[in-house]
C-alpha cells in the first residue's frame, strides 16, 4: 500500500499507485480546463504532486506545451535567478563487483582496463582541474568493497581538499558511491561532503532485478532506501536521479517525484539535486539495445515538469547531452551543468586515447570550460562557481529555506558574481574576460538590497587586486 511517510521502498514507491496514476493521467491530459487548474496550482510555486505532473507531462496539447515551457523557465529564473552553476565529475575508480546491464564498469567486461587512482595521481587530476578553474567536483568510483573501500574514498576527498595550485582550490565535494550504511554516510558527513548522489538508474522493481543481475546493487531496497539512510546519517543534501531510456519514462517520473514526496514527508527536507541522465553509447553499451528511448522534445517536456513539480531543488545535466540539448533545457530548469568532463579514470591530467578506453559514457558536449562559460554568458547566463551555501553551513532546510523565500539575488546572485570573477582573473581567455566584465557589470544592478550590492562591488574590486573567496 502506497505510504510516503514509509520507509520501506516498496511502499513509498508503490507500483499500484504509479500505474493508477497513468491512468489517472491518459484520463485526464487531453482536458484543457483540467491542465490549466494545474498549471495554475504551479503558478503559486509551491510545487505539483506526483499525479498532477504526470498528467501535466502527459498532456501534448499545443498551446498547454506552450504555457508548460513559459512557466518552467519563469520559475527556475524565480528560485535560482540566472546562474547555472560548473562542476566536473572525477572518476576515481573503475573496479566493480557489479553486473549492471547498462554500464560497462561491469564485472563481466573482461576487456576494459581496470584503472584506480593513487592519492598521488588524484593530486596530478584535481591541479588538473584547478587550472581549468574549476572549484566544485563530483566523485565517481565502482562498487568493489576491496578495491574501492570507503577507507579510500575518505582519504581521496581529504586529498582532493588539500591541493592547492596558484589561485585554484576545490570547494566542495559532492560524492556519487554506491549505496551504504548509516555509519559510512556519517563518515562521508565527517569528510565534509557536499551533497550525496545516488542514482537509482530504474524505479520498476521488476526491470531493476533485471537490469542489476548480480552483486550487491541487485538489492533494490537497500539501494532505493540509501537516502534515508545518508539523511540518518547527518548528510542532510542527497541528489536523486534516473537513468532515463531503461523503463518508461512516465513510469520513471512518477516514481522519482514520489521519492521526492517521501524525502519531504519523512525528513522535512526534499532532494538538494535531481539529474535526468539518459541512455548513452559506451564501451560494449547499445542504447538501442534498451526499448525505452525518449526523444529531444520529450526529455525537454521532463526537465519543465520536474521544475513546476518540485521549484526548489536544483536540476543537473551532464555532457552526456549535446551543446544543443543542454541549451534548450538551461532554459526549461537546469540550474547545473559539467564542463570540460572527463568520464574515465585519469583523463584530465594526461589525457591520451588509451583513457576513452575506460570511460563510463561517451561524451556529447566536448567542449572546454573556457568555450562553455562563454557560451553561457552569451545567453546571458551568470556561470557560477560558487559553493558558499555549503561552507556558510546553508545546508538541508536552512537552503531550502533561502531558495524558498526568495532571498537568492541578494546572497547566491552576488555571490555567483564574484565566483565569475575570480574565474575572469585567473582563467579565462580575452574574449572571455571581455565578455564576463560586462555581464558583471550588468548583473550587479540586479541585486536588490544596496548594502549587498556595495559589499559585492568592493569585494569584486578586491578580487581584481588579487583577493580571494569572498562570499555571502
Amino acid at each position: 500500500m502506497y505510504n510516503p511517510q514509509s520507509l520501506r521502498a516498496e511502499e513509498f514507491i508503490d507500483h499500484d499507485e504509479i500505474m493508477s496514476t497513468l491512468e489517472f493521467a491518459d484520463k485526464h491530459c487531453g482536458d484543457a480546463a483540467f491542465i490549466d487548474g494545474i498549471l495554475d496550482k504551479a503558478r503559486l510555486r509551491k510545487g505539483l504532486d506526483h499525479r498532477e505532473a504526470a498528467t501535466l507531462l502527459s498532456c501534448t496539447l499545443p498551446e498547454k506545451t506552450a504555457a508548460l515551457y513559459a512557466l518552467a523557465e519563469q520559475i527556475k529564473k524565480d528560485f535560482y535567478g540566472n546562474r547555472i552553476v560548473l562542476f566536473a565529475p572525477l572518476y576515481l575508480s573503475n573496479y566493480c563487483v557489479n553486473s549492471c546491464l547498462y554500464c560497462p564498469y561491469h564485472r563481466q567486461n573482461r576487456h576494459m582496463p581496470r584503472k584506480k587512482l593513487s592519492q598521488e595521481d588524484i593530486v596530478a587530476e584535481v591541479t588538473a582541474l584547478q587550472d581549468m578553474g574549476h572549484k566544485r567536483l563530483a566523485i565517481e568510483a565502482g562498487e568493489d568493497p576491496a578495491m574501492n573501500p570507503l577507507e579510500y574514498i575518505l582519504e581521496s576527498i581529504a586529498t582532493i581538499y588539500s591541493v592547492r595550485h596558484r589561485n585554484g582550490s576545490i570547494r566542495r565535494v559532492n560524492v556519487n558511491i554506491a549505496a551504504t550504511t548509516v555509519e559510512d554516510y556519517r563518515k562521508l558527513k565527517e569528510a565534509q561532503i557536499g551533497t550525496y548522489i545516488l542514482f537509482q538508474e530504474t524505479y520498476h522493481k521488476e526491470s531493476y532485478a533485471r537490469l542489476h543481475p548480480a552483486g550487491p546493487k541487485h538489492d533494490y531496497a537497500w539501494h532505493t532506501e540509501a537516502m534515508d539512510r545518508a539523511m540518518q546519517g547527518g548528510i542532510d543534501d542527497v541528489g536523486l536521479g534516473v537513468l532515463f531510456g531503461l523503463e518508461s519514462w512516465r513510469y520513471e517520473f512518477t516514481a522519482l517525484l514520489m521519492h521526492a514526496e517521501h524525502l519531504e514527508a519523512v525528513h522535512g527536507v526534499g532532494p538538494h539535486t535531481i539529474s535526468v541522465p539518459r541512455v548513452k553509447k559506451a564501451d560494449g553499451i547499445d542504447p538501442g539495445s534498451f526499448d525505452n528511448g525518449l526523444d529531444d522534445d520529450i526529455f525537454a517536456r521532463i526537465c519543465a515538469c520536474i521544475r513546476l513539480a518540485v521549484p526548489y531543488t536544483g536540476m543537473i545535466i551532464s555532457t552526456r547531452e549535446s551543446q544543443a540539448v543542454r541549451e534548450k533545457v538551461i532554459r526549461l530548469g537546469v540550474s547545473q551543468i559539467s564542463g570540460a568532463s572527463r568520464t574515465s579514470v585519469g583523463g584530465y591530467a594526461d589525457p591520451t586515447p588509451e583513457d576513452e578506453d575506460s570511460a563510463q559514457f561517451d561524451v556529447s558536449d566536448r567542449r572546454s570550460l573556457d568555450e562553455v562559460v562563454a557560451w553561457l554568458m552569451g545567453m546571458d547566463f551568470i556561470p557560477s562557481f560558487c559553493t558558499a551555501c555549503y561552507r556558510q553551513g546553508r545546508t538541508g532546510d536552512r537552503f531550502m529555506s533561502l531558495c524558498k523565500s526568495g532571498q537568492i539575488l541578494n546572497c547566491c546572485h552576488p555571490n555567483a558574481l564574484m565566483t565569475l570573477k575570480e574565474y575572469l582573473e585567473d582563467y579565462a581567455s580575452p574574449d572571455t574576460r571581455a565578455l564576463g566584465e560586462a555581464l558583471i557589470a550588468r548583473e550587479l544592478e540586479k541585486v536588490p538590497s544596496a548594502h549587498v550590492r556595495e559589499i559585492a562591488r568592493r569585494n569584486i574590486a578586491a578580487i581584481a587586486q588579487g583577493k580571494r573567496d569572498f562570499r555571502f
